[in-house]
């Protein structure tokens, strides 16, 4: 299959500490991949190199046919490339639809105010804005202010907020992390869902049932560097990759 998103030998060093170190990986279009590694491993950098938060020492970033080495995030973001953080960001004081509608406009950038805000515009977005909410399961709390939401609730807002934009890759990073076993297998069926109407998926996770049950290719990062890359049942009995996880038991460890 073809790689929608790929990224050749990426370095990034902060000080002396080498957080990346050559990392090459690759996303097919049309697929969910996860990218795992013990901690301090590089994998959040690795996302904030592609998404422009971080700018590579070296290497390349490509999508598709485009070169996004160090572009800007609101180029990648327009680019078609959205992405949620390991703690979320959202406008706490803003309602959730206004969340939503937010990002609307930061990928349409249109050239003037009349575009921004004529009625049948506006209209079709807080429309889609409340599809999308009801898509995650939180559409009850569009008029409530984003900062009283629960943890996990916040968690769909940011998916929704990034589905809004109608990303071509969405990077997930963390999804899991620190969320309920209900919403934990809510938000796999709405990864598995989208995946299956063709979106394409790069998931930063800790929670090995979790990656396991959802990706068809696994990427282990160690050091900075691709230590495996293959389908969840090589990465399980991977020789380097348990080395790297000091041993844990890949299919039942959800840390």
């Amino acid at each position: 299959m073809t790689a929608l998103l790929r990224t050749e030998g990426i370095t990034k060093a902060f000080g002396g500490v080498q957080a990346l170190n050559g990392a090459s990986i690759e996303v097919a279009e049309g697929t969910v991949a996860g990218l795992i590694g013990p901690n301090g491993s590089g994998k959040t950098t690795l996302f904030n190199v592609i998404t422009g938060y971080e700018r590579a020492d070296a290497g390349q970033v490509y999508f598709g046919d485009q070169v996004l080495t160090n572009a800007p995030p609101e180029k990648v973001f327009a680019a078609g490339i959205g992405r949620t953080f390991q703690l979320t960001r959202i406008f706490a004081r803003l309602t959730v639809l206004e969340n939503m509608l937010i990002a609307a406009q930061t990928r349409q950038r249109p050239r003037n105010l009349l575009a921004r805000f004529g009625k049948d515009v506006w209209a079709n977005q807080r429309r889609h804005a409340m599809e999308l909410l009801g898509f995650v399961g939180i559409e009850r709390h569009a008029t409530v202010a984003a900062g009283s939401l629960s943890y996990g609730q916040r968690k769909l807002l940011e998916l929704a907020y990034v589905l809004v934009a109608d990303p071509a890759v969405i990077l997930l990073d963390e999804p899991a992390g620190g969320v309920n076993p209900t919403l934990v297998n809510h938000i796999a069926d709405r990864i598995r869902e989208l995946n299956a109407d063709g979106k394409t998926f790069l998931i930063v996770e800790h929670n090995m049932e979790f990656v396991m049950g959802l990706c068809a290719v696994i990427t282990v990062l160690e050091s900075g560097a691709v230590a495996a890359s293959g389908p969840p049942q090589m990465i399980r009995t991977d020789k380097r990759v348990l080395d790297a996880y000091l041993g844990a038991d890949l299919e039942g460890d959800s840390r």
